[in-house]
C-alpha cells in the first residue's frame, strides 16, 4: 500500500474538502469532506452504506480525488475498515458542530472510506498530466 507525503498530509488537512469519483466512471464526483487521522485520509457518507456514492466505492475499490487542482488516483477502502479511534474528532476538529450532523452519527460511521494513493505507474507508462503531480509523487 501507498502512503501519502508529509506535504500531501498538510494540503489534505488544510483543504476543506475533496471531490472523489469511484470506478472508472466518467460522472462528476461528490463533494465531500474529509479528515486525516493517523496519517491516512478518510471520508463518511452521511447518508450511510445506501449512499449511491458509498456503494460505488465499495464495488469499484478505486477511484479519482481532486483536491484544488491535483487530481490523484486512489484506492477505496470499505471493507473490514477499523477507522482510527481519533476519527471523529478529526472531523470535529476541522468542521465544528456541522461534523456532529454529518458524518458523527452511526449512518456515517458504518459507511467510512479509507483513501489511499494508488501504487505509481510502472517505470515507461507516465501517463500523468501536470494537474496529477503534486500528492504522494
Amino acid at each position: 500500500m501507498s502512503t501519502w507525503t508529509p506535504d500531501d498530509l498538510t494540503l489534505l488537512a488544510e483543504t476543506y474538502s475533496l471531490v472523489l469519483t469511484a470506478g472508472d466512471d466518467s460522472r462528476d464526483g461528490v463533494e465531500i469532506g474529509m479528515a486525516v487521522a493517523d496519517g491516512e485520509l478518510y471520508v463518511r457518507a452521511y447518508r450511510g452504506v445506501r449512499s449511491r456514492w458509498y456503494r460505488a466505492a465499495r464495488e469499484h475499490g478505486h477511484g479519482r480525488i481532486q483536491v484544488g487542482t491535483v487530481t490523484r488516483d486512489v484506492l477505496l477502502a470499505t471493507r473490514d475498515l477499523e477507522p482510527p479511534a481519533g476519527l471523529d474528532a478529526a472531523f470535529h476538529g476541522k468542521y465544528g458542530a456541522v461534523a456532529d450532523a454529518l458524518v458523527a452519527s452511526p449512518e456515517a460511521r458504518a459507511a467510512t472510506i479509507r483513501i489511499d494513493p494508488a501504487p505509481a505507474p510502472e517505470s515507461g507508462t507516465d501517463n500523468e498530466s501536470e494537474s496529477e503531480r503534486g500528492l504522494a509523487d
